[in-house]
Parts: structure tokens; C-alpha cells; sequence
């Protein structure tokens, strides 16, 4: 049976809420969604607009106050939750939750930023090293994956709006780009692209210089499937004109 799946950086739940979020989750209705960047602590939020939704919620939040966080709403309850991967420097910010359903894992995911200069960008570097190689780890036990969220990696021109001009900019760099190509070449399907191979979609738009109307974004925000579930990959898109964030949703409807 088709389900839908929406992976959202809300850039501060709170926030979100007081643009009307909770509206739009309930007319929107997704069997899933993954938000990125909920920037706070669950006794901090009232979540009862969800739970009459029949959501349940599964929260990862930074151990810094309104900083990171991950949230995973789900209609049917997940088999096994686990905040984390393991690696306290991470698991600190509240960078990754796993919801387990039968035979298939989702893992949402908020990836550093390097935009903060030099030692935010290291460690970038390092978290997608160290994720790389626990997600190896995690296919050995499941095999069926999905990995949604913000990425904070622009893969291929076709997903900036600007290339020639972003070359040096965290986020396009030939060592971030790189590491996506190697990503997607070891057993995993951008999802947009199997079904879209050369749409240009953007998930991110700067508040600065009128991006958004202007449609100057970057497509930061990936589902990622492994290839045993690219053919049940049945459409995906990018909300573009829901705007509770400087990110937009990206949804997708998957047959598991």
C-alpha cells in the first residue's frame, strides 16, 4: 500500500506553529513526516493538534536549547525508536532519529552546516565520513533504508541556482559534492531524481536578495532510498509554496 512520506527543516517548530503549521499538517495529512532543525524540547511544544491527528511523535532535540533537532511524526506507531547513531558529538546536537516499520528503517537526519566558517565545516566533514560508515553498518541489519532530511549538500548543478557563482560556498563544495556522488554510487537512489532525472526543484531559498519569489534556491533536502526500494519510488516533489520556513517540504509517495 502507497504511503506518503514528507521530509520538512521547519527551521523552529515553534515558529512553524505560529505560521499556521498545524493547518497545513492537517489538510496536507502525510502518513509520515520527518522534521529537521525543531529547535526545542518536547515539554516546550504542544503537540495536541498532532496527537488528535492520530500522529505519534518521536523527538531527538539538542542538548543546546533552541539549537538542531529532529522530530518524526508517524500515523502508525514504529516497531523500534532509537534516538541517535552512537556518537555522542552528534547525538548531542539531536542530528538523527530511527523509526523501524517491519522490514524497512527511516532514518531523519539533520546534517551540519558548514556555513560558520572553517571548524563548523570540518566538522561537516567529519559527520558525513562518520555517517557514511555507520549507515554501512546499520544495511547489514536492515537493509531496506530510507535516509530523509536536510543534507546541506547541493549534489549537481541542476540542483542550485547558481553554480558557477556558489563553487566556493559551503554546501557546493567539490569535497560535499563528492561525497553525494560516492552516497548515491554505494546502494542508494536519490529519490527526486528517479522519478524526476533532470527537473530543477529547489527545497532551500536564502531570506537575503528575494530568493524565494525570485526562485534562486538550492535543493538541499533529499529522501534517499536504498536501490532494493528505488521501483516502489512512485512520485516525489517539493512543496514549494508552503512557507512556514526557509525550506519547503519535500513529500514523497513510496510503495512498501
Amino acid at each position: 500500500m502507497p504511503i506518503s512520506i514528507i521530509s520538512y527543516n521547519v527551521n523552529g517548530i515553534r515558529a512553524a506553529i505560529n505560521k499556521s503549521f498545524d493547518q497545513w499538517l492537517a489538510e496536507e495529512n502525510p502518513d509520515i513526516i520527518c522534521l529537521q532543525e525543531s529547535k526545542a524540547q518536547p515539554e516546550q511544544v504542544d503537540f495536541a493538534f498532532a496527537e488528535k491527528l492520530g500522529y505519534h511523535h518521536y523527538w531527538h532535540s539538542a542538548e543546546k536549547k533552541g539549537y538542531s533537532g529532529v522530530v518524526t511524526l508517524s500515523k502508525v506507531q514504529p516497531d523500534r525508536v532509537v534516538e541517535g547513531c552512537g556518537i555522542e558529538k552528534y547525538d548531542q546536537e539531536g542530528r538523527i532519529i530511527r523509526t523501524d516499520f517491519g522490514d524497512w528503517t527511516l532514518l531523519n537526519c539533520y546534517f551540519p552546516s558548514g556555513t560558520t566558517g572553517d571548524i563548523r565545516q570540518q566538522v561537516k566533514y567529519e559527520f558525513l565520513d562518520d555517517f557514511f560508515y555507520w549507515v554501512e553498518e546499520l544495511k547489514k541489519e536492515r537493509s531496506k533504508l530510507i535516509v530523509v532530511g536536510d543534507y546541506n549538500i547541493a549534489h549537481t548543478e541542476n540542483d542550485i541556482h547558481s553554480p558557477k557563482t556558489n563553487q566556493n560556498s559551503s554546501g557546493f563544495l567539490p569535497e560535499e559534492r563528492a561525497w553525494m556522488t560516492k552516497w548515491f554510487g554505494n546502494g542508494f537512489t536519490d529519490a527526486f531524481r528517479q522519478v524526476h532525472p533532470e527537473k530543477t526543484e529547489y527545497s532551500w531559498w536564502s531570506y537575503r536578495a528575494n530568493a524565494r519569489a525570485n526562485n534562486k534556491g538550492w535543493r538541499i533536502d533529499y529522501q534517499s532510498v536504498t536501490n532494493n526500494l528505488k521501483e516502489k519510488v512512485i512520485d516525489v516533489r517539493h512543496l514549494g509554496e508552503v512557507k512556514h520556513s526557509d525550506h519547503c517540504p519535500v513529500w514523497m509517495k513510496i510503495d512498501l
